[in-house]
Formats: C-alpha cells, sequence, structure tokens
C-alpha cells in the first residue's frame, strides 16, 4: 500500500471517520474513499455507500474489472442515559451486537456496579459528561429516565451532534411536553423530528428485556438502513 494512502487511512480511523481502500484486483490500482467525501468515487459511489452501510467488504464491477472495497468503520457506540431496567437488559444484547456502550446516570443509587457489571458506568450529568464523549456519525443515544432534568441536556447535546441515532422513551404524550421543551430550549423543528419516540420498533413490547429488543432493533436498523429506517 502507498505510503501516503496509508497515512491518510491511519488518519481517518483514529478520528473515528470510515474509510474504504478501493483496489483493481487486476491492476492493483488503489484509491481511498472516504465516507464523508464522496465525490471522487465516481461511479464507484453507491457501491461505496452500500459498504459503509452493511459495514462490510465487498468485491464490485467497475468497467467490466473487480474492484475490492475494503472497508473500515469505527465500531458502533450505544450511549444509554439512565441506569434503568431496560438499560440492565439492553446493554449485554448490545455488546454481543457489537457496539460499544457507555451508561450515564447521575443518580448514584441505580448506577452502580452491582446492577451494571463489567460496563462503563459514568455517574456525572449527561451536559457534562457528553461533550467529552465524541459524540459523532456512528454513536446513537437513548434516553431512559422519564427526568427531563437528565434526558433533555442529552437530547439537546445529541440534536446537535451527527449522531446515527437518537432515541427517547415515553408516551406520545410524554414526547409531546418534551418537544415543547425543546423548542423553548431553542431547537427547530427539523432537529427535534430527528427523535425516535415512543422508541423502540412497535413490536408490542411490554417488559424491560421486549423493549430492549425493540430498541436494538430500531438502532441497528437505524445504522445499517439510514437514519428514516423504521420511524
Amino acid at each position: 500500500m502507498d505510503l501516503e494512502i496509508l497515512t491518510a487511512l491511519n488518519e481517518e480511523r483514529a478520528a473515528r471517520r470510515a474509510a474504504l481502500l478501493a483496489t483493481n484486483l487486476k491492476t492493483g490500482a488503489q484509491a481511498l474513499v472516504k465516507e464523508g467525501e464522496m465525490d471522487g468515487a465516481g461511479t464507484l459511489a453507491e457501491s461505496c455507500r452500500k459498504a459503509f452501510r452493511q459495514g462490510r467488504s465487498i468485491v464490485v464491477e467497475e468497467a467490466g474489472e473487480e474492484v475490492f472495497l475494503n472497508v473500515f468503520v469505527p465500531p458502533p457506540r450505544l450511549v444509554l442515559i439512565g441506569a434503568v431496567h431496560i438499560s440492565q437488559a439492553l446493554y449485554p444484547m448490545a455488546r454481543a451486537a457489537g457496539y460499544d456502550v457507555a451508561i450515564i446516570d447521575p443518580r448514584t443509587a441505580f448506577a452502580t456496579p452491582e446492577r451494571f457489571p463489567d460496563i462503563e458506568l459514568v455517574t456525572e450529568w449527561p451536559d457534562s459528561v457528553l461533550p467529552g464523549l465524541g459524540v459523532d456519525r456512528y454513536t446513537a443515544l437513548a434516553t431512559l429516565t422519564h427526568d427531563p432534568k437528565i434526558d433533555d441536556p442529552a437530547l439537546i447535546h445529541a440534536l446537535k451532534s451527527d449522531c446515527f441515532y437518537i432515541g427517547a422513551l415515553g408516551s406520545k404524550k410524554t414526547h409531546g411536553r418534551r418537544v415543547e421543551r425543546l423548542k423553548q430550549a431553542g431547537l427547530s423543528d427539523a432537529r427535534i423530528e430527528r427523535i425516535h419516540a415512543p422508541i423502540g420498533l412497535s413490536i408490542g413490547a411490554v417488559s424491560p428485556a421486549e423493549i430492549a429488543v425493540a430498541v436494538l432493533a430500531q438502532i441497528t436498523a437505524a445504522l445499517r438502513l439510514g437514519p428514516e429506517a423504521h420511524r
């Protein structure tokens, strides 16, 4: 691999930005394609978009020749706001699916190692933690506490970021009140509409474990199919 390409690829990976290496299997010619700069991908653009969405390397055909798209994407991150029963069920499922998980809850009575073994617990307020966490294109955030003092600051931060999924627990009535608070905080309708609420796919979930399944399925659909999937 060309040293300049390798250096650029390592820079993208260090910054948690997706990139792929396109290699012509006949000639050996290589080119680096960055997810945020698809204009240079030419006729390969749609194939590159598909590879980025799937997070999987593929072989495609261009002008009668095979091209190997070797994909490098950051591990998806899931930030859970609230050390609640749903989080207890959700975090092991999410880790099994390949997500890096962090749980944020300033309430130390809930956020304990006994209730959440072997997981990153942050017992601080979301608005003080999230700016340093690096909420990015490969981050999903779900607010689960039902407490506006905890959930709203997290939602405001997420809505101003590029994270691929934002979900909030609560009924339609609860979300209606939430929308009004977010508008009063200066957020536009377009931004607020990014929130998946009520959170999770509509599967009739009742128990915390069932809700966790619905939430993880919706998050993964947003990651693999795009942010508008299964709204």
